[in-house]
């Protein structure tokens, strides 16, 4: 079995497990190990050790927002005041409160610093949570919204590379 933990490499079984648990999950040891053509035990061992490497950071449900009544997604760009760390830090500590952020990036190469994508029920929830959170942190000088017309691809699994 590949190390993981002191390999830059990655083996076939490695691979086809890291390919496996990011579309099904919920699999169980005794399925995955029949599909990568390998003996339970060996096949825990090598979960155990792209868990503890840090290759596998989790496992979650993917729920459906519309059905939560989530209909509104918004893509909102975030320019900053000043560029300092203690700026930056106390963004991302406040943000990371509202459960509505589902996803907060730090960029660059655009006219803002802080990509979010932003699930809300409505448009005036939408702007409750602008108007009354997100624009009250301080060091916030700008903000600009696109809403989601569609999803086209989402939560896509990653091809693990040979090399790590």
């Amino acid at each position: 079995m590949a190390d993981t933990r002191n390999s830059e490499f990655l083996d076939r079984f490695d691979r086809q497990i890291l390919e496996i648990l990011q579309t099904e999950g919920r699999i169980s040891n005794q399925a995955l190990a029949e599909r990568v053509n390998l003996s339970p035990s060996p096949c825990l061992r090598r979960v155990r050790a792209l868990e503890a490497a840090g290759l596998i950071t989790g496992y979650r449900a993917t729920v459906d927002d519309r059905k939560l009544g989530y209909g509104l997604n918004v893509v909102l760009m975030i320019r900053m005041d000043q560029h300092t760390p203690e700026r930056f830090a106390e963004f991302e500590s406040r943000v990371a409160e509202l459960p509505e952020v589902q996803e907060c990036l730090l960029i660059t190469g655009q006219e803002a610093e802080y990509l979010l994508r932003i699930s809300a029920v409505d448009m005036d929830d939408y702007q409750r949570l602008l108007l009354q959170h997100i624009t009250r942190i301080p060091g916030v000088s700008g903000v600009h919204s696109s809403f989601v017309l569609r999803r086209v691809l989402h939560d896509r699994a990653l091809p693990p590379r040979a090399s790590v």
